[in-house]
């Protein structure tokens, strides 16, 4: 029996759904990483980001090679680069009409001790 797609979307979110899972993705847009380097970047244990890893590349939006004794994580495609733009992206329309109602309220503000000290 198949899942409806709505109930994938919402599983691909729940996988998605970590903040450091969220900056792995981040920082792999820029191209590979050695683990080592993404232990550097992120504040977490190595057995977190080891357990965060593990989540992402049997979901399939990471992939890992071997090079040594080293371990390389890369996107498996560019598309998860672009929903990670159209995050950011509904994120600044979010924040910049926050910004607008801060901006409203400060005026609101302002007139209303103009008026009360006249």
């Amino acid at each position: 029996m198949s899942v409806p797609l709505y109930q994938a979307k919402a599983e691909l979110f729940r996988l998605m759904g970590h903040p450091v899972r969220i900056r792995v993705l981040e920082l792999l847009q820029d191209g590979p990483m050695p683990v080592r380097e993404l232990l550097s970047a992120i504040d977490v244990e190595p057995t977190g980001l080891s357990q965060h890893l593990a989540v992402l590349r049997r979901s399939g939006l990471v992939t890992a090679q071997r090079d040594g004794a080293t371990v390389v994580y890369a996107l498996a495609g560019g598309q998860v680069a672009g929903l990670l733009r159209a995050a950011r992206e509904l994120l600044t329309e979010k924040l910049s009409g926050q910004s607008e109602l801060l901006s409203e309220l400060r005026a609101e503000s302002r007139e209303e001790k103009a008026e009360t000290s006249a």
